[in-house]
């Protein structure tokens, strides 16, 4: 039975040396931005894969990593002499360079977040500065209507100057009256008409 700790322990250990050796020992260019993440060793402790990411020159230079895988392989040889050397195993593990995809998808989920966050704040901003395409107060109040002739609204007219709603008079006469005949005040009896006789 595989003694779990002890493959763990043999792990840790081939990933400290291929690192070291990366860094100080192997002067390829091809290597210089390779990074050792994490080391696995099968169940009989003879194979181990170890992982790796590589890093641009800078933040706008894409990393080249068909010149890392290349120069990790070419390196093979020697970084398994040294993991022999330096963990006194009888069987020294062969060494297989897989390229780490979890930093990478960290990151992607990363760049995702901020593009998210800027988007987010550019609409904030926007519905900041926005305007009505329309009147802000499409509700107008009421507007009174004015008569066509400068009366107000609901009113009558006045004719010949006689005040709204009276009966202009007739010859001179007041309204309502009625004209009396021949000089007599209206509602009266002549003097000179003597009453009939009766019978």
């Amino acid at each position: 039975m595989v003694d779990q700790a002890r493959a763990r322990k043999l792990s840790k250990r081939i990933a400290a040396i291929v690192a070291t050796a990366i860094d100080h020992e192997i002067k390829d260019p091809r290597l210089a931005f390779v990074t050792i993440t994490d080391t696995k060793v099968t169940a009989d402790l003879h194979d181990a894969t170890v992982y790796y990411t590589v890093m641009g020159e800078d933040l706008d230079t894409p990393p080249d990593l068909q010149a890392a895988a290349a120069g990790l392989e070419k390196a093979k040889g020697v970084l398994r002499s040294k993991v022999g050397a330096g963990t006194g195993v009888r069987y020294t593990p062969t060494l297989t360079f897989v390229t780490d995809t979890v930093p990478d998808t960290a990151r992607h989920m990363e760049d995702l977040l901020e593009r998210a966050r800027v988007a987010d704040e550019e609409l904030a901003r926007a519905r900041a500065n926005a305007k009505p395409a329309g009147d802000p107060d499409p509700y107008k109040a009421p507007r009174e209507v004015a008569d066509t002739d400068g009366h107000s609204a609901g009113s009558t007219p006045a004719l010949d100057g006689h005040s709204a709603g009276s009966t202009p008079a007739l010859d001179g006469h007041s309204a309502g009256s009625t004209p009396a005949l021949d000089g007599h005040s209206a509602g009266s009896t002549p003097a000179d008409v003597e009453p009939a006789e009766a019978d």
